[in-house]
């Protein structure tokens, strides 16, 4: 090859999209079952290793669940996939214990009722075989440690039970039923010394012998205790939207609509206010955040998003409190579009950082965009999720449909993204340049029901000509694509993609349903 030859790399083929099965369900409800209020599912999340998987609940419950299907093939994980083992099975999870994380309570000095419902649950890093978990609900940040406690189960006490009677230390021969008073040691008050000797048995020689009581345990049975380590109290004076663990181990982040504050694990007493965006006079509020995330691998970067539909990268370097960001993420509105309902559906309600950092996921009511965070001119993807509820957002503002706060995730190779919809509907989008695949999954035993595959026509952004931005999953108004019905009471807000395979979980009301490609 000549030194002035150019090497050009061969296009890749995007991913062939998946085919989605259904897994487990757990909680599932029976035809005409009345869903309780407080089994409504808030929270999904699933551990680093994705070998844990917590729920938590309306009720303020935490559920934990672990993966079964790894602990057959012997060895650790880890080991098999050095070995080179391709594991043949998709994520199994079985039960593994619940607890009541928070209670309702009432802030007297507000006269405002604090509701017990779970808004965030985050993993720790586990230690010593335990498991670290922090859940929040409006006010409140606990930190908490679930570790199995070894029971000693007795089957059997070397005692001999004809000498141990009552208190007394030797078995009274005397047949009188009245009550003998004993003395605290277990003597016998009424009893002359020559009586005692008479009845313990001295073998010729002298000295009596000792029998010493022996515990015989038959097992250690293992039962599972969750532990309040501590609880990180009065540091919000409005609702906590998101929590989210730093990369250091050591701190975390709270945000409500107006402040985000740093946390020390360690410390519950004191955190440090680092994004205030409280105006002086309330009148001049213009928006607010709704989502904050620490970069999955850069301890002094994260993110956060607001109400306007714009992404704020901070870097905590700079100064103590962030009140100027390092880079901003917007897309210009389009010229001659703007409706009473803009601002309202450009509010994002959720964001996540891929696994290596590069990009942000973020939700709004109506799209679902991709970011990368190396170009701030415009969104990379964007993907359209429900398109035919346009006609009716002023139905849907009507019945505060409008407002419901949908979260994201993304796969952990990064190729493919997913959201929820009405209808107990989710979708999966692939991310990667080219990929045409635009999915539609119903939370039910048969994902695939509701199924028709469109070919997607990526169409050029509007704000940057330099960089394709693919539109995806737009359908014909007013129905979805088989010309169903939609039923905005069934919601699918919380989903979380499992980080090594392909495999979903998310939220149909009560029920927690599993899906594998």
């Amino acid at each position: 090859m000549n030194g002035g030859d150019e090497v050009v790399a061969a296009p890749v083929d995007p991913p062939q999209p998946l085919e989605w099965k259904f897994s487990q369900v757990f909680g599932e409800r029976t035809a005409g079952e009345e869903v309780q209020e407080v089994d409504i599912i808030s929270a999904i999340e699933f551990d680093k290793t994705g070998d844990h998987l917590a729920t938590g609940d309306r009720g303020g419950r935490v559920v934990l669940f672990e993966r079964t299907d790894t602990k057959d093939h012997g060895g650790s994980r880890r080991d098999l996939e050095r070995l080179d083992y391709t594991i043949g099975r998709h994520p199994e999870f079985r039960y593994k214990t619940e607890f009541q994380s928070h209670e309702p309570e009432f802030d007297y000095l507000k006269s405002l009722e604090i509701e017990e419902k779970i808004n965030k649950i985050r993993w720790c890093q586990m230690a010593n075989g335990a498991l670290f978990l922090l859940s929040t609900n409006d006010k409140t940040i606990k930190f908490w440690k679930v570790q199995e406690k070894k029971i000693k189960k007795i089957s059997d006490m070397n005692l001999d039970s004809s000498k141990a009677v009552g208190n007394c230390s030797v078995a009274s021969s005397s047949n009188s039923l009245s009550p003998r008073p004993y003395l605290a040691n277990g003597g016998c008050p009424d009893r002359s010394y020559s009586s005692l000797s008479n009845e313990l048995s001295f073998p010729p020689g002298g000295i009596p012998s000792l029998r010493l009581p022996m515990v015989v345990v038959a097992s250690h049975e293992t039962s599972l205790v969750a532990r309040c380590r501590r609880v990180y109290a009065h540091a919000h004076d409005y609702h906590i939207n998101s929590i989210s663990n730093n990369s250091d181990g050591e701190t975390f982040i709270s945000a409500d609509d107006l402040r985000i504050n740093l946390w020390n694990l360690e410390i519950s007493n004191q955190s440090f206010n680092i994004v205030d965006v409280k105006p002086a006079n309330m009148e001049d509020l213009t928006e607010v955040i709704t989502s904050a995330e620490f970069h999955p691998s850069h301890c002094n970067m994260l993110g956060y998003s607001s109400s306007k539909g714009s992404i704020r990268l901070i870097d905590l370097r700079q100064s103590a409190l962030c009140d100027s960001h390092a880079k901003l993420f917007e897309e210009p509105e389009p010229p001659g579009t703007r409706s009473f309902f803009t601002e309202i559906i450009a509010s994002i309600s959720d964001i996540k950082f891929g696994k290596d950092g590069r990009y942000i996921l973020s939700r709004d009511y109506m799209t679902l965009k991709l970011w990368d965070i190396n170009m701030d001119s415009g969104p990379v993807s964007t993907f359209q999720v429900h398109e035919y509820l346009r006609p009716k957002l002023c139905d849907l503002y009507e019945n505060d449909s409008i407002f419901d706060k949908f979260e994201c995730c993304l796969s952990g190779d990064g190729l493919r993204v997913a959201t929820g919809s009405y209808s107990n509907l989710f979708r999966v989008f692939g991310s990667s340049p080219g990929s045409t695949e635009a999915t539609t999954l119903e939370a039910s035993k048969n994902p695939m029901r509701r199924q028709v595959q469109t070919p997607s026509r990526p169409s050029r952004s509007l704000s940057s000509s330099l960089t394709r931005v693919v539109r995806r999953g737009a359908e014909s108004p007013g129905v979805d694509a088989n010309g169903n019905s939609f039923d905005f009471t069934t919601k699918l807000l919380h989903l979380a993609w499992h980080p090594s395979e392909k495999s979903i979980a998310c939220a149909a009301a009560n029920s927690l349903y599993m899906y594998y490609a």
